[in-house]
Parts: C-alpha cells; structure tokens; sequence
C-alpha cells in the first residue's frame, strides 16, 4: 500500500475527540513523544484486557513522558462511558467521523469490517515515527513489545516490571 506511514517518516497530523469531547491534535503534542494505539472496539474482550494492561503499566509511558493515545472508531460518548467503567486515565479518541479516517491514513483500517486494526505507532517530540507495533485480531500487543519500543523511542531501558 503506498502513501503509509512508515518508520522514519511523520507521523499524519489528526484532530479526534477524546472522551471529554475535547479536542486533541498530534501537532499540538510536538515536543512530547507520544504512542497511538489504535484498537477495534471499546468493550470488546481482548481490547479491554489490553488497555487494562497499559493502564495497569502507565508507568512505562508516564516515566518517559510518553503520552498514550488510544484511538478506536466508537464515539466520544462509547469512549467516556468505557473510560469511567475500565478507570482509564489517558485519552481515549474517537475516529468515529468520517469513520475510521484517521486509522485508514495510518493504514490500521479494515474498511470492509469497519474498525481499527490493531497497530501503535510510537512517535518521536519531532513527530516521526521511530517504532510499530502490529498484531492480528484477537491477539493482543505483548507488554513487553510496548518495552522494547519505547526503549526504541526514548532511548532509556524502561525497567518498569508488571503491576502484581
């Protein structure tokens, strides 16, 4: 597929609601690393156990100033209702309109199903891309995977160990 992104390469610029319906905009975050977690669908069982997981882990994104992003195609009122049941501290975004626009230009859209694919994409202060990750439906993203490449982004060896 062309016109993806790819690492080394800036990341495409987006301006998606989060659960509060305000306004977050990657430009706006330049000089702050950031990690977009692109998801399928809130309340779905391997999508919560995995962001259960990286709200159980902020630490590994937190320590580093790495601001987490999780972005799936439901709407900001899905997304806050998730966010309050789950207690997920870190913005939740709706790709919700035009639907899956911003995961499609990041190619982690699965248009004849109509959700995000599972993909994060970890991205430098100066907004490139420095590290992917990618998993198939059903699978979630390895914790220790999110180490590795944040190890990758901030140049630090994360030794933040899981939450018992």
């Amino acid at each position: 597929m062309s016109g993806l992104p790819l690492m080394g390469e800036p990341a495409p610029d987006f301006a998606l609601s989060n659960q509060f319906g305000e306004t977050v905009r990657l430009s706006d975050l330049r000089g702050t690393p950031v990690a977009v977690v692109f998801y399928p669908f809130a309340f779905s069982g391997v999508c919560t156990g995995e962001l259960c997981e990286l709200r159980d882990n902020l630490a590994l994104f937190d320590d580093d100033g790495v601001r987490l992003l999780a972005v799936s195609v439901d709407s900001k009122y899905t997304l806050r209702a998730y966010a309050q049941d789950q207690g997920f501290s870190f913005d939740l975004l709706a790709d919700f309109w035009p639907h899956g626009d911003v995961a499609a230009r990041y190619g982690a859209f699965d248009a004849d199903r109509g959700y995000a694919e599972r993909a994060t994409f970890l991205i430098d202060a100066q907004g490139v891309i420095v590290a992917t990750l990618r998993s198939e439906l059903g699978q979630p993203r390895p914790l220790e995977d999110y180490r590795a490449a944040l190890t990758n982004l901030t140049g630090r060896v994360n030794r933040v160990g899981p939450s018992l």
